[in-house]
């Protein structure tokens, strides 16, 4: 446990020290935020430093890394010891990273043309092709089941290629619907501490073989992956909690959803992510339903979406928005940690014969 908890606090104070730095590095160079001009009452944020998630991704890594060397111990003293990295953690490092770097070329080719247009569709879709084609080939190297699972394996073998199909609709989809939910000061942040956390215990669970049939190999390296995430996260909130000095960009946001989507995959809890992410799901299923409902039928079913911004138009403050949307992301995250527990009281392994 100390383990996972000196990696959340490796990253935290990284990241939480690192971002003014990167503030004063984006603002000398005019590297900031470009707003739609249809979205009312964020015009002031024009100009606010982007591609603030280069600092969470980096500040997630290191902090992860560094958990990993002992130095002092109350029984052996001041010493100097390395625990070994797994290979499903190394995955999860992967994902981040690997998604991080097609949100930054977004991130990157918004500021060259210096308007909110990035990389094309085939582009972007190219290159979370080749992450998740690293992925699924690195997971089936490192004994990940390919079964489809819930809170536990449904059995139901995907093999090779359809669980490739599935490491891509994962990293695509999760990573494309943060993006969508990053439409508020500190909402992504805040909201993902809160899944993270959910797969700290998860992960935890799974290493301390809760239930003979929840045992995952490399899965406590996962929950210090995990508790990394939390801590960078939490210390990108402090300066992008409203008004934001910084703005995480599509670097963050997809850093983020490909981090969630490898814990998912890797923990075996494909599904159980649509409970735990539930936040990002709405926002991604009210864009689908404004799309369908205008195109089919020429009447818009919300003011505008994402969902959140319909709220700001029907007239609550941005913060209130924010504060209310934590707060159904906990309920949700509350939910899935919930029925992973309630599942192990309830099933066959809770009973020892």
């Amino acid at each position: 446990m100390i383990w996972i908890l000196f990696s959340s606090a490796f990253a935290f104070v990284l990241v939480i020290l690192a971002t003014p730095l990167a503030i004063k590095y984006l603002r000398r160079h005019n590297i900031g935020q470009f707003i739609q001009s249809e979205v009312a009452g964020h015009m002031h944020k024009q100009g606010v430093p982007t591609m603030g998630g280069i600092v969470i991704v980096a500040g997630a890594a290191i902090g992860y890394l560094l958990a990993h060397y002992k130095i002092f111990s109350f029984s052996e003293g001041f010493m100097f010891a390395t625990r070994e990295m797994s290979d499903k953690a190394l995955l999860a490092v992967f994902a981040l990273v690997g998604m991080a770097a097609i949100g930054f070329a977004d991130d990157y080719a918004k500021f060259a043309r210096k308007r909110n247009e990035g990389l094309s569709k085939r582009w972007k879709f190219g290159g979370q092709l080749v992450i998740a084609a690293v992925f699924a080939w690195g997971a089936e190297a490192a004994g990940v089941s390919t079964e489809l699972s819930f809170v536990r394996p449904l059995g139901i073998d995907l093999g090779p290629i359809l669980f490739f199909v599935l490491v891509l609709f994962m990293l695509t989809a999760t990573a494309n619907a943060v993006n969508l939910t990053d439409g508020l000061d500190g909402l992504v942040a805040g909201s993902s501490a809160l899944v993270f956390g959910a797969y700290v215990l998860i992960a935890f669970w799974q290493s301390r073989d809760f239930a003979g049939f929840y045992e995952v190999d490399g899965a406590l390296d996962l929950a210090v992956f995990a508790a990394a995430m939390i801590g960078a996260v939490l210390g990108f909130l402090w300066w992008n909690a409203a008004p934001a000095k910084i703005i995480m960009g599509d670097t963050g946001s997809h850093a983020i959803g490909g981090a969630m989507a490898a814990l998912a995959l890797l923990t075996n809890t494909q599904l159980l992510l649509i409970i735990i992410g539930g936040l990002y799901v709405m926002e991604t299923v009210s864009v689908i339903l404004q799309v369908v409902s205008f195109r089919g039928f020429g009447k818009r079913m919300f003011r505008m979406a994402p969902i959140h911004h319909h709220f700001e138009l029907l007239g609550w403050p941005e913060t209130t928005v924010i504060i209310r949307f934590w707060i159904l992301s906990g309920i949700m995250v509350a939910m899935g940690v919930g029925l992973f527990y309630g599942d192990w009281v309830s099933g066959p392994g809770s009973v020892t014969p």
